[in-house]
C-alpha cells in the first residue's frame, strides 16, 4: 500500500486542511484513497453511518475522498473533559476517562495492536494512504508514547512531508528545530517541506528557501498561498481565526452572540452564520462582552453542568434571560439546549454531583444525564416541513414538562428538541448546515428589524462542501509539486 503522511512543527499549522487537499487530488487522478489518523484530539467529532464517534478532520477528509467514513480511520479519539482528564473514544466508542499520565503510561501500548488492525483494514480496501500526524513530532517530552506521528510513519513505511506555519512568524527556526529534534531514522523520514499560510511575494523567500534546502538536504515541495477555505476546523485552536472570518468592515444587521463556553465542542455547528449575509458573529466570554445582540447562541460542550455554573459565575446566565424578556431570539444545541431547560438531574454523577440543577428555565424540558452516548447520524422534518439532516451526540435524555411544538421529527419516529418563535433548542448537531432553515431563521429576524428579506434560494450545505473540496484541489495542486510527492508515494511502497 502507498502512504504518505502530513506532519507539522506545530498545532493548526494546517495539517487537516493539507490532508484534506491531497485526499480531494488523489481521488480526483483515480485512486481509491483513504484518510488516517491513529490518535486525534478534538472536541469537534464526526459520527459515522453505523453511529461510530471520530475526529472531525478524519469525516471531512473522507468526505473529500469520496467514501464513507469508519472508525478505522481515527480509532482514537481523546476529548478533554477538564483537569488533565480526557474521555477515550476507542473505534468510535466511549472506552474510559483517563488523567494523561495514566493513557501514556498504561493504554498506550496496550492499544497499539487495535491501531494496526485498523491499517491493515484500510491496506485492504484502498490503494492509498494519507496520514495525518498531531501537533508536532518533536515533543521531545512526550515522543516515547508518541502515537500520532513518526510511529505511524514507520508502521506504514509512509513518507514524511513536514509542514510549517510562516503566518506564525519564525517558519526556518520552526522547521530546523523540528529537524533537529528529531533522531536520525525519524529524519530520514522526513522527504519535503510545505511552507503553508503564505501571504505577499514568493519571490521575497527565494533565498531562504535555497538555505533551508541546502542546510537541510530536504527539497521545498511548495509555498502555499493563504486561502480561507470553507473546510471545518479540527479544534478549539481555530476559534481564534473564526473570529476574523467577517471582519468589521461595515455595520452588519444581525448581530449574533455566541457564548464561548470553557469546554465549547462541535463549534463546526456555527460555520454557516459567518457566510450569512449581513450577519455579525461574535464569541462572547464576560457580561461585558455581550451587550445588545439579535441572536444568542448557547453551543455544544463537553460539560453541560460545568459550564453552566460558569454561565451563572460569570453574569450571563442572568443576562441571557434579560434579553429573552427584551424579546431577542435564543437559541441551544445540545449542551446548550439542555441548558435552556428547567433542570438537570444528574444522579449518576457523570458531569457533576448528584443532585437537581436548576437551569435557565427558557424551555418546559427537563434533563437526567445517562451513560449512555446516543450518538447517530439523523435526519427528519422540521416545525416548518423542512427537511433537515444533522447528527446526535449526547449523553442528556430530555423529555418536555408540558405540551410542545418539537424542533423536528425524525425519521424514526422520535420528536427533538423545542421550538418557539423566540426561544429554541435541539440536540441535532449541524443544525445551521441545513441552509434553507438557517436562512428562514435569520428572514424572521429581518422581517422584525423590518429589513429586507434575502433570497431563499441558495446550495446545499453538500454542494457548499464539495465546490470548497473542489477549490482547494486546484489550489494546492497549483502551488505543490506533486510530481515529486508521486515519487514519493512510489518510495513509500
Amino acid at each position: 500500500m502507498k502512504a504518505i503522511m502530513i506532519q507539522g512543527t506545530a498545532s493548526d499549522v494546517g495539517k487537516s486542511v493539507l490532508c484534506t487537499a491531497l485526499c480531494r487530488i488523489f481521488v480526483n487522478d483515480g485512486y481509491r484513497i483513504a484518510p488516517f489518523k491513529s490518535q486525534n484530539m478534538a472536541l469537534n467529532s464526526y459520527i459515522t453511518k453505523d453511529g461510530g464517534e471520530i475526529g472531525r478532520a478524519q469525516g471531512v477528509q473522507a468526505e473529500a475522498s469520496k467514501i464513507d467514513a469508519t472508525t478505522d480511520m481515527n480509532p482514537i479519539l481523546l476529548k478533554p473533559t477538564g483537569n488533565m482528564v480526557s474521555e477515550v473514544i476507542l473505534h468510535g466508542k466511549p472506552f474510559a476517562e483517563m488523567d494523561a499520565v495514566s493513557y501514556r503510561e498504561n493504554f498506550v501500548e496496550q492499544v497499539m495492536p487495535e491501531v494496526r488492525k485498523s491499517l491493515r483494514r484500510l491496506e485492504a480496501q484502498y490503494d492509498l494512504l494519507v496520514l495525518e500526524g498531531a501537533g508536532s513530532p518533536a515533543e521531545i517530552n512526550l515522543k516515547s508514547r508518541d502515537i500520532a506521528n513518526m510511529r505511524m510513519a514507520h508502521e506504514t513505511n509512509a513518507s514524511v512531508i513536514l509542514v510549517a506555519d510562516i503566518e506564525r512568524g519564525g517558519v526556518f527556526a520552526s522547521i530546523v528545530g523540528t529537524l533537529m529534534l528529531l533522531d536520525e531514522e525519524e529524519r530520514a523520514r522526513v522527504k519535503g517541506i510545505i511552507i503553508n499560510k503564505f501571504r505577499g511575494m514568493e519571490e521575497l523567500l527565494v533565498s531562504g528557501i535555497e538555505w533551508l534546502e541546502e542546510y537541510t538536504g530536504i527539497q521545498v515541495l511548495g509555498v502555499i498561498p493563504y486561502f480561507d477555505v470553507q473546510i471545518e476546523a479540527e479544534d478549539s485552536m481555530a476559534l481564534s481565526s473564526l473570529r476574523l472570518k467577517n471582519p468589521q468592515l461595515h455595520e452588519f444587521e444581525i448581530d449574533v452572540a455566541v457564548i464561548r463556553l470553557p469546554l465549547i465542542s462541535n463549534f463546526t455547528d456555527l460555520d454557516p452564520l459567518f457566510e450569512e449575509p449581513d450577519v455579525r458573529v461574535r464569541f462572547v466570554s464576560s457580561l461585558k462582552d455581550l451587550k445588545n445582540p439579535d441572536v444568542i447562541i448557547l453551543p455544544g460542550t463537553k460539560n453541560t453542568i460545568n459550564d453552566y455554573v460558569w454561565l451563572q459565575e460569570t453574569g450571563l446566565a442572568q443576562a441571557i434571560l434579560q434579553q429573552s424578556r427584551k424579546g431577542k431570539n435564543i437559541v441551544g444545541i445540545c449542551g446548550g439546549y439542555q441548558m435552556l431547560g428547567e433542570t438537570i438531574l444528574d444522579h449518576q454523577t457523570i458531569e457533576g454531583e448528584n443532585r437537581k440543577y436548576t437551569t435557565l428555565g427558557l424551555l418546559p424540558i427537563e434533563t437526567v444525564l445517562v451513560n449512555e452516548k446516543q450518538t447517530a447520524q439523523v435526519k427528519g422534518t422540521n416545525y416548518a416541513g423542512q427537511e433537515m439532516i444533522g447528527f446526535e451526540l449526547h449523553l442528556g435524555r430530555s423529555t418536555p414538562t408540558q405540551p410542545i411544538q418539537s424542533f423536528i421529527c425524525l425519521d424514526d419516529g422520535r420528536q427533538d428538541g423545542v421550538y418557539t418563535e423566540q426561544v429554541m433548542g435541539t440536540y441535532l448537531h449541524g443544525v445551521f448546515q441545513n441552509r434553507l432553515f438557517t436562512r428562514d431563521f435569520f428572514n424572521k429576524i429581518r422581517v422584525k428589524k423590518n429589513l429586507e428579506e434575502v433570497s431563499i434560494e441558495i446550495p446545499s450545505d453538500y454542494e457548499r462542501r464539495e465546490q470548497a473540496y473542489e477549490m482547494l484541489d486546484y489550489h494546492v495542486r497549483k502551488h505543490l509539486n506533486m510530481e515529486k510527492v508521486y515519487e514519493l508515494l512510489d518510495d513509500s511502497m
